[in-house]
């Protein structure tokens, strides 16, 4: 296997990892992970080397990826902390009794 190989792996996971977290669907998200981190270890056994434009390319395109499933999964966590707060009657002001506002 080729880096360009492994990297176009860790692209295919983080694709299948947003498409996951989009359908809220938790097998699917552990797989694509599982998946992504195989790929990963696969690159890093490859080890460094220079990197011609196709590759760094890709590397730029799984980096977005990554950020994009960072993006998600903050939204998602915010989401939960939104319902947990309204849940236990905090009502989600951050500057409540106990956030900032006595700072």
């Amino acid at each position: 296997m080729t880096r360009r190989d492994a990297l176009v792996r860790v692209i295919d996971a983080l694709h299948a990892e947003i498409d996951a977290l989009k359908a809220n669907d938790v097998a699917a998200l552990e797989r694509a992970t599982a998946g992504k981190l195989r790929a990963i270890d696969v690159l890093q056994s490859l080890g460094d080397g220079p990197a011609d434009q196709e590759l760094r390319g890709l590397a730029e395109e799984a980096d977005r990826l990554n950020d994009t499933c960072r993006i998600y999964v903050n939204l998602m966590a915010a989401n939960v902390r939104r319902r947990l707060q309204i849940l236990t009657g905090e009502g989600g002001n951050a500057y409540g009794r106990s956030g900032m506002a006595f700072a």
